[in-house]
């Protein structure tokens, strides 16, 4: 029987509770600051989404998603998503977001869900009769990593499916390229003990920017890009990072706010071609 000092610090949970319900709330405020950054035509796009319809999204989503065991997050996170999206507009008109909870339950499930759960019993059987466990993490770790980056591609893919006015907002993608792309900028990141990792991010921002089309019914498109400044932009970012290590996570915000808003401020459209 445990001792009372064995016990869980009753704190712990009320921190991680508290964690749980505070940094979505914070996450409202980065969002807006990120999404009106975006500019098109000289015209900065207008986030209309209110703070308390919001929180009334968060608490019922942190709940079901809970009771659920997580079953029900991909509605929850299609319902956040769309929250942002939808209450986005441009020159009075508004996005819509177009995807669907049960695509993105089926993309988590199969995808990442079931691999990692076969995955950890296969490696729990193979590495049974080793002491090395750090080994075993490591290696397991590094498996489930590239085993779930198809995954990862498919789920960036659901959350890129937007309509505005006449326009589809789409990726325009090859699946096996853009897993392989995915994989090396990774590759490239662990070598390096993660010092790369921040230009890997905007490396993988651009490739996937570049390749996201607005398409009319009638054949015209806008094309979008990332105007990257490899030195620059590294060392912004790495400066945020260490920001964030000095003052213990509190300027984790800030952090986020200042990256997101920098990243989507260089992010541009093209003017209207025909396909």
């Amino acid at each position: 029987m445990q001792s009372l000092s064995e016990m869980p610090n009753p704190l712990y949970f009320a921190g991680v509770i508290l964690i749980w319900i505070v940094a979505p709330l914070i996450a409202f405020f980065i969002c807006r600051i990120m999404i009106e950054s975006i500019k098109y035509s000289d015209v900065n796009l207008k986030f209309n989404g209110r703070f308390w319809p919001f929180v009334g999204k968060i608490l019922p989503g942190i709940l079901l998603s809970a009771v659920t065991l997580g079953i029900y997050a991909p509605w929850f996170a299609r319902d956040i998503h769309r929250f942002f999206i939808n209450g986005t507009s441009l020159n009075d008109s508004n996005f819509e977001f177009k995807g669907e909870g049960g695509i993105l339950f089926l993309i988590i499930f199969l995808g990442m869900v079931s691999p990692m759960i076969l995955l950890s019993l296969l490696f729990a059987m193979l590495f049974s009769f080793m002491d090395q466990f750090n080994i075993y993490t490591l290696l397991h770790q590094v498996v489930v990593v590239i085993v779930i980056i198809p995954a990862v591609y498919l789920m960036y893919k659901w959350m890129i499916d937007i309509k505005y006015k006449d326009y589809q907002i789409r990726w325009r993608t090859t699946f096996i390229n853009s897993c392989l792309k995915i994989l090396f900028e990774l590759l490239l990141g662990l070598i390096t003990l993660g010092i790369y990792m921040p230009l890997a991010y905007l490396k993988l921002y651009r490739y996937f920017v570049e390749r996201t089309v607005a398409v009319k019914k009638e054949g015209s498109s806008l094309n979008f890009g990332y105007e990257l400044d490899t030195r620059k932009d590294f060392c912004y970012l790495w400066g945020q990072v260490l920001l964030i290590i000095i003052t213990i996570g509190i300027y984790y915000p800030w952090a986020i706010a200042k990256i997101g808003k920098r990243v989507l401020s260089k992010t541009f459209v093209t003017s209207e071609i025909v396909s």
